[in-house]
């Protein structure tokens, strides 16, 4: 069995773990390969050890990798680092998801850049839930009259939030992150109406290697998973 085939039961397990700890379904967390660093043809092993997510921090390196692997069309290729204004167009020709907008410029320049071809790109709002001055992010204070800016874009699905929380060693510890953006979303839906058509808010991505069964147990729906499938990584910035 690859070694990735094995990461990945074991990453399985414990989601499974998790669920079943929290009282949850399986099915309902998304899990994304973070696979920033990575080649395309580990990539490709991860593909065909029946991955489909793949979460990518550095442009350059994923359009590379883009275009090496466009015979796998069903890869779903979500954009997770910071954007910068150079980086919008790229990112709404290529990718389906954008899970680290943190600020209106950056989600219009999205929406006014998704070619007409390809259905709404799917974004989440970048919350810096810990006020960490080192990570991007909008403020809980700022998020709601952001979320109902963002809903208005004719290009772009919001589909809820993402969060980098500050490093905990214990899941206590973990708790009180995870929590807040739980409630916010919720809080976003209720003032946002629930059904709005731009903006189903379904999606609370949290959660990497360290902390998933918090995570889960705090009502994630999308964990970000890299160390714990493709192994230790050096890291160019802090983001995952």
């Amino acid at each position: 069995m690859h070694k990735i085939d094995e990461k990945l039961a074991n990453v399985t397990a414990r989601l499974q773990r998790a669920a079943d700890s929290a009282g949850r379904d399986e099915a309902d967390i998304t899990l994304i390969a973070v696979s920033k660093t990575q080649s395309a043809a580990r990539i490709r092993e991860a593909y065909e050890c029946g991955l489909r997510r793949f979460g990518e921090n550095y442009l350059q390196e994923a359009l590379e990798k883009q275009t090496e692997l466009a015979d796998l069309s069903d890869i779903e290729w979500h954009f997770i680092g910071p954007i910068q204004s150079n980086k919008t167009r790229a990112v709404a020709e290529h990718f389906a998801w954008a899970q680290s907008v943190d600020r209106l410029k950056i989600a219009q320049r999205l929406s006014d850049q998704r070619p007409s071809s390809l259905p709404p790109l799917n974004i989440c709002l970048q919350v810096n839930i810990d006020n960490e001055q080192s990570k991007s992010g909008t403020s809980l204070s700022e998020l709601p009259e952001f979320a109902r800016q963002c809903a208005s874009l004719p290009n772009i699905t919001l589909r809820g939030l993402m969060a980098i929380p500050a490093k905990a060693d214990t899941p206590e510890a973990q708790r009180g992150a995870f929590t807040r953006m739980h409630t916010a979303l919720n809080e976003l839906k209720q003032s946002l109406g629930g059904d709005h058509p731009n903006a189903p808010l379904d999606t609370l991505s949290m959660g990497m290697s360290a902390d998933l069964e918090t995570a889960v147990d705090c009502g994630t729906t999308m964990v970000r998973i890299g160390t714990d499938l493709f192994g230790p990584r050096t890291y160019k910035e802090d983001t995952q």
